[in-house]
């Protein structure tokens, strides 16, 4: 039985595909112990993840070198005796907790000078693993495997719904149990280039509770203002979840959509791992490079000149990858 210790990624996103990772070990090694280290906020959405034994909790913040606390964390993990880590991360600090864990195998790709770190190190080869999602499966398969993932190395995540919780947030936050839902997700961490604006939210909800739907914005407490202002005008059939909600919350809310729409951003992968359909929004990035990772996708990009950027801003200062993608070229692209 083999036991793996997986370092985790920092954003929503890249942690949600992650989870082909962990279900291509699962496929791979049937009766594997799969763990993964994470910041605090990934626990409750890597218990909705059936291959993962335990989250563990990194007790440092984003971009926080903290050595002494992963040293300490590496000690305590020696004796679960780990026959392999994977990094995900290519920072030198991601690197520290297997190392002080003796893990014997320890694979990641080159960065940051962690060559006494790991003790297999991958070359990122970007033109074959030109995806995230096969940049993390490559690193749990065998290096002759690896450039690039078959689809069958790469399975889609997927994420468990509770129904309990499904019932409870109905009841709680007061939603219309007879009207379908949809979902918008207008946040995005990265910067103001991946955000459709938001009067294109507005108009597009307008529309929609128009022909029926109840609408719900979800999003962290940052989004709550944005939030005010798509449903601002829109009745009782628009909902502001924004800062309402936890990540896990959010999960179920999106299991229970007929579809969403949703800006580059961690909550339009969550939306795909639970099987909702996704309208996904792109500008300054790629769905070339991290797409929903599911078959029940439209992408909405214009594929400007100037874009990808993969700019927090805008370098020509106008953003029109978004604000020239109009609400009715976005409806009009949405089967009912």
């Amino acid at each position: 039985m083999a036991k793996f210790l997986i370092v985790g990624p920092s954003w929503v996103g890249d942690m949600v595909m992650a989870n082909s990772l962990f279900c291509q070990i699962r496929q791979n090694h049937p009766d594997a112990i799969i763990d993964v280290i994470g910041p605090a906020w990934s626990a409750p959405i890597l218990a909705r993840m059936p291959d993962v034994r335990n989250a563990i909790t990194l007790p440092t913040s984003h971009g926080e070198w903290g050595i002494s606390t992963r040293k300490k964390l590496g000690h305590s993990l020696r004796s679960e005796k780990y026959d392999q880590a994977i990094v995900l991360p290519r920072s030198w600090k991601s690197a520290l907790v297997p190392f002080f864990a003796n893990i014997p195998k320890r694979v990641g790709f080159h960065g940051e000078q962690r060559y006494f770190l790991l003790n297999e190190r991958r070359k990122l080869d970007k033109a074959s693993l030109d995806q995230t999602v096969k940049r993390f499966t490559s690193l749990g398969l065998e290096k002759t495997e690896a450039y690039p993932p078959t689809p069958k190395n790469m399975p889609n995540p997927k994420l468990e719904v509770d129904e309990k919780n499904q019932e409870k947030l109905f009841q709680d936050l007061k939603l219309h149990p007879n009207r379908p839902a949809i979902c918008l997700m207008a946040g995005a961490e990265f910067g103001p280039s991946k955000q459709w604006p938001i009067p294109h939210f507005n108009e597009t909800a307008k529309h929609f509770i128009k022909e029926g739907y109840q609408i719900w914005v979800l999003g962290g407490p940052k989004d709550k203002q944005d939030g005010n202002e798509i449903i601002d005008g829109l009745g009782e059939y628009a909902f502001n979840l924004c800062g309402e909600t936890k990540l896990v919350d959010a999960i179920d809310l999106l299991a229970k959509a007929e579809f969403a729409i949703s800006n580059d951003s961690g909550l339009m992968h969550v939306a795909a791992a639970v099987g909702t359909y996704v309208h996904g929004i792109y500008g300054s990035t790629s769905e070339l490079y991290t797409p929903p990772l599911t078959d029940k996708k439209t992408i909405h990009n214009l594929n400007l000149d100037c874009s990808p950027c993969f700019k927090r801003q805008c370098p020509l200062g106008h953003t029109d990858c978004q604000n020239n993608l109009k609400p009715k070229q976005v409806i009009s692209n949405i089967n009912l």
